[in-house]
């Protein structure tokens, strides 16, 4: 008996209907550039809480802060012994300088002060600083201080950098490189700048100084550590150039002498004369006007030269810097007067030629 077939009924399966809701995405989402920008300028320290680095951070908003929070803190004996350190060393050394300036410009001129002078201070007594010796000190010290300021300051720089881990090296040499180019392009001025310190430390000159630069002859208006103001007999002022100075002529260091010349004729009585301007001289600097600038006791010299007009008279006297001039005067007016009085012979005359007639 056979089975009949069953017939096969198909079922309709539903076409889905799209929807307009969004969906999900299952991907990750991309990162926005000022969300890596964060990311990268965060240290990835900041992220530790309670941590010095986050403290830092917080406060500064510093990457380079941030990450030497821990050396900073763990260092910080180390760093605020160096700077007290520093701080005492820089001390130190400018009230050395300043001593040592100021007592070599007191040593210096203690030793200049005339013999009429003396007896008035009493012994043991201090001579008084020069306007221009305390100038010179003021100048030397202070470029002294500042130039010690900056060698202790940079040294306890680099001892801080180094606690911090920062390679010194690649700045050491960098630094180097452009010294070594600023000074091959700025050789005149390096060498202005030292020849002016050692003019200062060794007193070669002052302002007042009537000197002999070689380019330049008259008083010193200026002394700095580039260039040195002449000004000159005729009143132009000059501007020389410390590096340029080969020589100099001070006419003014430590003491001057006044040299007053007369002429008198040959049959002159060379004895009246030296006894006569022994005794007139030393009353002209007696004179309170000029023996304050006078040092010591005026020499009669006596015959200097003899020429086809008479021969050459000569009285010397030490004065104070600068006073030589105004001495001379002095003596020269008082001996002609006495040699006048005394009837010495002048020099003899010749009668010029008369100039022959026009035509």
């Amino acid at each position: 008996m056979t089975t009949p077939p069953i017939p096969l009924t198909t079922t309709p399966v539903p076409t889905p209907v799209p929807t307009t809701e969004p969906t999900e995405s299952i991907l990750p989402t991309a990162p926005s550039v000022g969300d890596l920008a964060s990311t990268v300028a965060e240290p990835v320290c900041a992220k530790d809480p309670g941590s010095w680095c986050e403290r830092f951070y917080q406060w500064t908003d510093n990457d380079f802060l941030a990450r030497s929070a821990d050396v900073i803190v763990a260092k910080s004996f180390t760093i605020a012994a160096t700077i007290l350190l520093a701080l005492i060393t820089r001390w130190l050394l400018h009230r050395a300088i300043s001593r040592l300036v100021e007592g070599a410009a007191s040593d210096k001129l203690s030793g200049l002060v005339s013999r009429r002078t003396r007896p008035q201070l009493g012994e043991g007594a201090a001579a008084p600083i020069s306007p221009r010796r305390a100038q010179r000190a003021r100048t030397i010290g202070s470029v002294l201080r500042s130039a010690s300021s900056f060698l202790v300051g940079a040294i306890a720089v680099t001892m801080i950098l180094s606690e911090f881990g920062v390679a010194l090296a690649p700045v050491l040499a960098s630094a180097g490189i452009a010294g070594l180019a600023i000074g091959f392009g700025a050789q005149n001025l390096v060498r202005d700048f030292l020849s002016g310190m050692f003019m200062l430390l060794e007193d070669q000159y002052g302002v007042g100084d009537i000197v002999d630069l070689g380019s330049a002859n008259g008083t010193v208006e200026a002394v700095g550590l580039r260039i040195t103001t002449v000004r000159d007999g005729n009143g132009t002022v000059w501007y020389v150039r410390n590096g340029e100075i080969l020589r100099v002529g001070n006419k003014s260091q430590g003491y001057a002498v006044a040299v007053a010349d007369l002429l008198l004729g040959h049959n002159c009585d060379i004895a009246k004369a030296v006894e006569l301007a022994t005794r007139v001289a030393h009353e002209a600097v007696t004179d309170p006007e000029v023996a304050e600038h006078v040092l010591e006791e005026p020499e009669v010299v006596g015959i200097e030269t003899v020429g086809p007009e008479g021969v050459t008279f000569r009285v010397t006297a030490r004065t104070a810097p600068g006073q030589q001039f105004g001495v001379q005067r002095a003596l020269i007016t008082a001996l002609t007067e006495a040699f006048d009085r005394a009837g010495l012979p002048r020099p003899l005359t010749f009668p010029t030629a008369a100039p022959p007639p026009t035509t």
